[in-house]
């Protein structure tokens, strides 16, 4: 049943939509994004390292982004998301007391580190969204989802613009030390005195998040009788869940394809805004320029929600032509690094990430009814994690493959990390025509059948 949007002119006029717009702002709001490989490279880990470690933190979330995404709809979805909280606090605990240098202890608190970011990501992935929807269906509102998104967009970009300044601001050692002096305190500030204040300010923000997330309320929802809340029932009906909803996943061609090239064009654009500080020195970008450069980026997101929502009025082959494009030219243009203006084809790479963010998620949530709705949603977030851990190794073993040298010094990651780049246009290329033919043919067997 639900309930006329009688006494709620806005979205929101509802706090669990005001909060599920803070939990996408503070949940996302790292402020060591600006300098995230640098800052892995800085306390001491290898590019190898670098690049296993995110395919670790992609396979934790294949593996729990299924039963994350069911228990969320068995259980409630305020209870995966204060978990989600819990692990965002505890894993950025981590990177502020591990000794800094190269060291076997460096790696594997770091690799605890990632397998606590995948749980979390896991756990909040569908759930969020599926408790705002439902907010908005309970009250027949699920026609204001895209202004939800839209606003939820436009409060990240402005976060994003803060971090993305204040995150390179703290890791610049001059500049810091320009600061310091400024006002009057005696204190030299070095490379390894800034290292953790990125992380610091992080973790700021995941203890605001944390409190926050207790004043979420559990939408109301048909629920089966407390007699089956077992342990073993709620195992069985977490695999009966997930079992339905792969069977209507599969069912729904346009579901299934929602998430494939939804996978591509995400694996694509994340592996390179994962590299992005790399890729700015390679274009030969001062790191101070390096934050100014995110929040530049980020009033993106200004404008890129509307670009969506226009987008989604028109035919879905047309959007997927219009990404497909923008993709791949963006792609081509990173490939010849061009000095400075290397940055134009990166920003066309970078903004298409919550453009495609934005359509799959118009398009499920339109589709997935509300008993499977975050575990339809986890299924996205599975298949786009599952294409980040594939891209991640692959590109683990064309760095290995690339790497001429046994040195590990800058020049020859700077020389590594270039050689890399010509590989993704026509890697993305190619997939994307096997994805395109294998649409059609799926969609011509699907007309003869009907006809």
């Amino acid at each position: 049943m639900t309930i006329k949007n009688q006494g709620y002119p806005s979205p929101f006029s509802f706090r669990n939509i005001r909060l599920f717009i803070l939990f996408r702002v503070l949940f996302n709001a790292r402020f060591y994004y600006p300098v995230f490989s640098v800052l892995f490279l800085d306390y001491g880990l290898t590019l190898s390292q670098f690049a296993l470690l995110n395919t670790v933190w992609a396979a934790t979330i294949v593996l729990a982004e299924i039963p994350s995404g069911a228990l969320a709809d068995i259980l409630g979805r305020t209870i995966l998301l204060r978990f989600a909280g819990s692990l965002m606090v505890i894993e950025l605990l981590l990177l502020m007391i591990v000794p800094i240098g190269a060291s076997p202890m460096l790696f594997y608190v770091f690799l605890i580190n990632r397998i606590l970011s995948g749980l979390a990501e896991a756990a909040a992935s569908g759930a969020d969204e599926a408790l705002a929807y439902d907010t908005l269906a309970l009250h027949d509102m699920t026609d204001r989802w895209p202004e939800v998104l839209k606003r939820q967009m436009q409060a990240q970009s402005c976060a994003f613009l803060l971090v993305m300044v204040l995150g390179a601001v703290v890791y610049d050692p001059s500049l810091m030390q320009t600061l310091v002096m400024s006002v009057g305190m005696n204190l030299e500030v070095t490379r390894e005195t800034v290292i953790r204040l990125p992380v610091l300010l992080s973790l700021i923000n995941a203890l605001v998040l944390w409190a926050a997330l207790w004043f979420l309320q559990e939408p109301k929802r048909k629920q089966q009788d407390d007699t089956e809340r077992g342990q073993k029932t709620v195992l069985l009906r977490a695999l009966s869940i997930t079992w339905e909803t792969a069977v209507w996943v599969t069912k729904t061609p346009f579901v299934a394809f929602v998430i494939l090239f939804g996978l591509l064009l995400d694996a694509s654009a994340r592996m390179l805004i994962t590299m992005a500080s790399q890729y700015y020195r390679l274009i030969e970008i001062p790191e101070a320029w390096f934050g100014v450069l995110g929040a530049l980026l980020a009033l993106l997101g200004f404008a890129t929600p509307s670009l969506a929502h226009w987008l989604g009025l028109h035919k879905e082959k047309t959007v997927l032509a219009f990404l497909g494009g923008m993709t791949f030219l963006g792609l081509i243009g990173m490939s010849y690094a061009w000095p400075t203006w290397g940055l134009l084809p990166a920003v066309l790479v970078f903004s298409q990430l919550s453009l495609v963010g934005f359509l799959t998620s118009h398009y499920l949530n339109e589709r997935a009814s509300s008993a499977r709705r975050a575990t339809a949603l986890s299924f996205k977030g599975l298949a786009f994690n599952m294409g980040y851990g594939a891209i991640g190794i692959f590109y683990a073993l064309l760095l290995s493959h690339l790497q001429k040298e046994q040195r590990q010094d800058e020049a020859v990651k700077t020389q590594v990390f270039a050689e890399s780049l010509g590989w993704f246009p026509w890697s993305f290329l190619i997939v994307f025509l096997f994805l395109v033919v294998f649409a059609y043919l799926s969609y011509r067997k699907s007309t003869q059948k009907t006809g």
